[in-house]
């Protein structure tokens, strides 16, 4: 007998601005590292400000590049409602359109774009990972607490054998089950009295 199908968790949509500035803001970051190398391991003197002056290019491409693909990426799984490594390769193909700008060539834009487009895809589809494709998905944070939230549930009459009745717990009974305590305690009924003026006398 084969295996049910995994059922299919909801799309949650995201933000594909926010996402995609984060991702720029870092691989600009990325990119001022690299042209500060190059500006201080260039053999002529080009100023404190040659990593903008002369390699600030390069900061925009990178940045650029980046922003386009977690961009593209997020905008493409929110319009599909899917999220798989199509989103990849269509963010991917953006960014190395991005990168191959430079050139100037119109065939160096699709190469790029088609280059990056594979790579992205092909990572994305093995599990993100250059070990493959992970046993378990990772869970986002609300699926986290739901999961552990549901593990950890015990039921009620495990917590009573633990806690014990009475302190403002009462299960179902407990009134005739204290009444009996007190008759072999004491060796008479006792009647309790109900606060609520509802409740019919016994």
């Amino acid at each position: 007998m084969s295996n049910p199908p995994p059922e299919e968790q909801p799309y949650r949509p995201k933000d594909a601005v926010k996402q995609g500035a984060i991702a720029a803001a870092v691989t600009g970051g990325a990119g001022l590292m690299f042209a500060a190398v190059r500006s201080s391991t260039s053999p002529k003197d080009i100023g404190p400000f040659g990593a903008f002056t002369k390699f600030g290019g390069n900061i925009a491409i990178w940045g650029a590049a980046g922003g386009a693909f977690q961009f593209t990426k997020n905008a493409s799984a929110n319009l599909r409602e899917k999220d798989d490594h199509y989103n990849s390769a269509i963010g991917g193909f953006f960014s190395g359109a991005v990168v191959g700008i430079p050139k100037r060539s119109m065939p160096m834009i699709l190469g790029y774009g088609a280059l990056f487009s594979v790579v992205t895809a092909v990572f994305d589809y093995t599990g993100r990972s250059l070990k493959g494709a992970r046993t378990t998905q990772e869970l986002d944070e609300f699926d986290r607490k739901e999961y552990l939230r549901k593990n950890r549930r015990r039921p009620l009459e495990e917590t009573l054998a633990e806690v014990g009745e009475g302190r403002s717990i009462r299960p179902p009974g407990y009134e005739e089950r204290r009444r009996e305590r007190l008759k072999e305690t004491y060796g008479f009924e006792v009647n309790t009295v109900s606060a609520d003026p509802n409740a019919s006398s016994a």
